[in-house]
């Protein structure tokens, strides 16, 4: 196994980020489902909201705990880290508003209480599409693990 591939299958730094990813995910369907129910803002902008939260809190986090030592503790280096997180996630939230979005034009209703909870289950869903695409992109070019693996290695 290449060292590249060897350090993105890190089963312990994948549990970390899974973990919090979790965490993320608490914050990101709470504010989403939030500005749905209470405030009617549409499916799409609510999970980019939702999203954009989750975003700055899992960086905290990963930077701090699953990538911790990866990086400079510089103020300029940790905001470059954030711009690239920001960036390399809106491939992930692209994946969030298609599926969504997609789901959404599935012409079903849960009603619960009043609420329909089919306006809410493709958020869940949606997150854990994104997923696995947001672990391998932070960590080759947010963090840049596999790189720092490589070359600790060949010297």
């Amino acid at each position: 196994m290449t060292d590249r591939l060897s350090a993105l299958v890190s089963g312990t730094r994948f549990g970390k980020f899974a973990s919090v990813g979790a965490v993320g995910a608490v914050f990101d369907l709470s504010l989403s489902s939030l500005l749905i129910v209470f405030f009617g803002v549409a499916n799409e902008l609510a999970k980019l909201a939702g999203a954009e939260l989750a975003i700055i809190i899992m960086f905290v986090i990963n930077d701090r705990w699953t990538f911790a030592g990866a990086g400079s503790d510089l103020l300029t280096a940790k905001v470059r880290r954030f711009v690239k997180s920001n960036l390399v996630r809106s491939g992930g939230l692209l994946v969030q508003v298609l599926v969504v979005r997609a789901l959404g034009e599935v012409p079903l209703s849960i009603p619960v209480a009043g609420i329909d909870l089919w306006e809410l289950i493709p958020l869940p869903l949606a997150i854990g599409a994104s997923m696995l695409l947001n672990y391998v992109a932070e960590s080759l070019f947010t963090w840049r693990i596999a790189t720092r693996s490589s070359q600790r290695d060949s010297r």
